[in-house]
């Protein structure tokens, strides 16, 4: 039995529950929260910040609700839609109203290719339109190129360039990417960022053949369990405010505005002191913070993992949410979830999603308001983020009207920035979080967990979440919103 697992759970019966103290109140720490009160632990939660949901947060504009971060989740995995269904949100799930997507490239909006994985096809067929013939022709050269290494992980973009040519990478892949993590795909891992990918390339003469077997084994447009992405009715940012009602009905405590400054192992688990000076008690602790914070609280007790962690890079972003009447809007092509940016064409924003077209609950709000959104900034490129909020509307406003027409005056605008928000997954991503998770594993009753460590989506996280209670709490409640599919 590992010292991770030899912490004292609450299984035994007539055992006092194990207290548990859960270190951050983003979703991942919320998520991990449930869990453990679902396997009879005593929870407290310590959030930071006045407010709970961390990257997730809903808002407001011209009277009408919108997300102000995440807007949808992939429902293929399990884990978030099931968290939703058990937070009482299951009614509220809502699939996109389109799925019909754009790419402003080469001076047009193209529409989004099908048949590829995040960007990598099958045929070079299924790229004409966004690729020149050269890059076309490129993209045949695979089946004839030896076997590439690709050894224990490999950068995404390098690879595919190898196989594909960078015209594949900087048309379509560095955009998709860049849509999830707002990184560079020249730097992002293949084996942390697209495991499935990775897999294949490593199983397969060729990468186009390896895309092949992916989609035999699930066909383009016929992914099981029905949508790949769901939003919520009111937003994705109500689903943190769902979770922690359902933390503290089933009796955990949360407490906002409270910053742990300290953590301590004593002779029955951890002590935590906070920033006002009081000090709580616990069997065991879920640290669900981001990298540097976690750090900052491991570096007494756990210096190789704070090491670790202090490493791990962020990118900062902004997201405009612009409000039009919808009347002034006929510029925007019709049905169109939006359009994605490759930087290669030099364009401020990076991506664009008309919000109105997108979620229903939107429209539905307000029928005669277009609601859309873009977004500025990635890693290491943050010159842009620099200017005022009023200058980034301007600039998206020039983006807009350059990708469909659209030159009508906002009724609102409403800029909001992430600043280190989202964890970059550079090459070896993989190796550093097995080297923090078995640091603190000799520490019994410690768990990490959050976007920084298996994806830096909401699915990901909530299995995250799941993980690290599993590792304290051996044997939880049966798990009744998704498997933590590690």
């Amino acid at each position: 039995m590992s010292e991770a697992a030899s912490a004292p759970t609450s299984s035994a019966p007539g055992r006092t529950p194990t207290r548990v103290l859960v270190l951050g109140g983003g979703i991942s720490g919320l998520a991990a929260a449930l869990r453990a009160l679902d396997a009879g632990a005593e929870v407290t939660v310590l959030e930071a910040a006045e407010r709970l949901g961390g990257k997730l947060r809903s808002g407001e504009i011209e009277g009408v609700r919108v997300d102000l971060g995440a807007e949808s989740m992939l429902a293929r995995r399990p884990e978030a839609v099931g968290l939703a269904r058990a937070a009482g949100l299951g009614h509220k799930l809502q699939p996109p109203s389109t799925a019909s997507a754009s790419l402003w490239t080469r001076d047009a909006l193209r529409p989004m290719p099908k048949g590829h994985v995040m960007g990598v096809p099958a045929e070079a067929s299924a790229l004409a339109g966004v690729l020149s013939e050269e890059g076309l022709r490129r993209i045949e050269d695979d089946a004839t190129l030896p076997p590439t290494e690709i050894g224990e992980d490999v950068a995404v973009g390098e690879y595919v360039a190898a196989r594909l040519g960078r015209e594949v990478v900087d048309r379509l892949v560095e955009p998709l990417l860049g849509g999830v993590y707002a990184g560079d795909a020249y730097r992002i891992s293949m084996r942390s960022a697209v495991p499935q990918l990775f897999e294949a390339a490593r199983t397969h003469r060729s990468l186009t053949e390896g895309v092949r077997a992916l989609q035999a084994v699930t066909p383009t447009g016929k992914q099981p369990g029905g949508p790949v992405f769901q939003g919520l009715k009111g937003g994705i940012g109500t689903l943190p405010l769902a979770v922690a009602r359902a933390v503290r009905d089933r009796g955990g405590e949360i407490r906002t505005g409270a910053t742990a400054r300290e953590l301590r192992r004593t002779p029955d688990g951890w002590r935590t002191v906070l920033a006002d000076g009081t000090a709580l008690e616990s069997e065991a602790v879920v640290v669900a913070l981001p990298a540097p914070r976690a750090a900052a609280l491991l570096g007494a007790e756990s210096p190789g993992a704070a090491a670790e962690l202090r490493t791990v890079e962020y990118a900062s972003m902004a997201l405009i949410t612009l409000a039009y009447r919808r009347a002034d809007t006929a510029a925007l092509p019709a049905g169109s979830s939006g359009f994605l940016v490759p930087p290669v064409d030099g364009h401020t924003i990076k991506a664009a999603t008309f919000a109105s077209q997108k979620w229903g609950w939107i429209n539905e709000e307000n029928p005669e308001l277009l609601v859309l959104r873009t977004s500025v900034g990635r890693h290491g490129d943050t010159a842009d983020l620099d200017r005022e909020d009023g200058e980034l509307v301007d600039v998206s406003r020039r983006d807009l009207r350059a990708a469909t027409g659209l030159d009508a005056r906002p009724l609102a605008s409403l800029v909001t920035r992430w600043n280190d928000g989202l964890p970059q997954y550079p090459v070896g991503h993989a190796a550093r979080v097995a080297r923090v998770r078995e640091h603190v594993a000799k520490l019994p009753g410690l768990a990490v967990c959050g976007a920084a460590y298996d994806g830096v989506g909401i699915p990901a996280c909530v299995a995250s979440a799941h993980r690290a209670v599993d590792a304290l709490l051996p044997g939880p409640a049966s798990d009744t919103f998704g498997q933590a599919g590690q």
